[in-house]
């Protein structure tokens, strides 16, 4: 048995694990869903999506029917659209994502796993339209099951490796879990390394810090960004797997990363892209048709409608602050570059003072932090030191007398206006 209720139940609603298909993601609904077409043998993915539908105005936030979706830079965690963030769905082969992320971290590519029988499927089980067709006690390493994994999201080979790693797939799932909170996914929770157990959640939000953690790791990047791959098979051809992420030959610069879709979590996607010395991705859950669409659309919106600028200059003259015992001049520690909208953007900068600090600190102590929001939206912080601790004895009156004018112009400076 492979869930509680018995994988050899009757099931309804068919597992799909291609988003790539725009007839059968518009039958979601259905009772009967036809399974996944067979991997193209050659060239262009013929059988999946040939070209994108995204709004012809890029600048302006895209209108999405998924009731969750994300956009993000990927080097820095700002985010620069994001709907419903914090709303847990299932996340169906996403799940795989964690999955690679924990092999990457335990094992070697050139491991060698030896296939248990429980991560054999039969052709009846749930989930058997997307596999590799695993048997018992065949050897893979490592690298190749990671392949089926986030390539053709094989349901075998997710088991495959959950076992090796973690000795059976309830204690892989365990270690899924410990993981997640090590990452404060405080939204996520797994019940499957392959992510058909629907009762696994996560948020875009939570998705956007495994991804970040996932990509950390070179190998994993390197896979996802690959189109086809061949896997040994016991006897005969080899496997032949393509990704099925077909945003890799329909939008430029697209690198990764997962899909993956199931009849309760519907499309679910994590699309990333570079341009420009840029890194975005793009989340989407639960999308009745046209993922794709919806993360080439966002995709868009963020290397269109933002630019880079900086924000905050290093070493810049913040005034005087106010600590225990006394007042000291400040700067900035270090400089803040972020993406800002391309039209008119609102920028604020909060000075918050660290409660701990107090007179006479030493110069360089930080004292506290500069936050910054763009349009209302928090963006990045830098911290706040001491540029030097003056002579109180000096002549003139009191050393902070002279900065009072530096503290109205950081005041009145406290929101300013960027423009092109």
């Amino acid at each position: 048995m492979r869930f509680a209720a018995g994988r050899r139940a009757v099931i309804v609603a068919v597992v799909v694990t291609v988003v790539a298909l725009p007839l059968v993601l518009r039958n979601l609904a259905s009772a009967q869903l036809a399974p996944p077409p067979p991997t193209p043998v050659d060239g262009s993915p013929s059988t999946f999506p040939t070209a994108l539908t995204t709004p012809a105005n890029e600048r302006r936030p895209p209108s999405l029917t998924a009731p969750t979706a994300l956009l993000a830079d990927l080097d820095t965690g700002q985010v620069l659209f994001a709907k419903a963030p914090t709303t847990r769905r299932p996340i169906a082969s996403v799940t795989k994502i964690m999955t690679a992320l924990l092999v990457l971290e335990r094992t070697r590519m050139t491991d060698v796993v030896l296939v248990d029988p429980a991560a054999v499927f039969a052709d009846d089980d749930y989930g058997a339209n997307s596999t590799l067709g695993l048997r018992a006690g065949e050897r893979l390493s490592v690298e190749d099951l990671l392949y089926g994994l986030l390539l053709g999201s094989a349901n075998d080979a997710a088991e495959a490796l959950a076992i090796y790693v973690g000795g059976s797939k309830e204690a892989f799932v365990e270690l899924m879990n410990r993981r997640a909170r090590r990452l404060d996914m405080n939204d996520t929770v797994f019940f499957s390394p392959d992510g058909l157990d629907d009762r696994g959640r996560s948020t875009v939000r939570d998705l956007l810090t495994l991804t970040r953690a996932a990509r950390a790791l070179p190998a994993f990047d390197a896979i996802t960004a690959t189109r086809f791959h061949r896997i040994p098979a016991p006897e005969g051809l080899d496997r032949r797997i393509q990704n099925r992420n077909v945003l890799l030959w329909l939008y430029p610069g697209a690198t990764g990363i997962k899909t993956g879709s199931t009849a309760r979590a519907g499309a679910c996607l994590v699309a990333t892209a570079g341009r420009d010395g840029r890194s975005l991705a793009a989340i989407v859950l639960g999308e009745p048709d046209g993922a794709f669409d919806d993360a080439a659309a966002l995709l868009n919106y963020g290397f269109d409608g933002f630019g880079s600028r900086t924000l905050v200059a290093e070493g810049e003259d913040l005034g005087v602050v106010a600590i225990r015992g006394g007042q000291v001049p400040v700067q900035t520690a270090a400089e803040l570059t972020r993406l800002v909208p391309s039209s008119d953007a609102i920028v604020q900068r909060r000075i918050v003072v660290d409660p701990r600090a107090a007179f006479p600190p030493a110069p360089g102590d930080r004292v506290g932090t500069l936050r910054v929001l763009v349009d209302g939206r928090p963006v990045g912080a830098v911290g706040m030191v001491v540029r030097l601790v003056p002579d109180p004895e000096a002549d003139g009156g009191p050393w902070w007398a002279s900065s009072v004018g530096a503290v109205a112009r950081a005041v009145a400076g406290a929101a300013t206006s960027l423009a092109d």
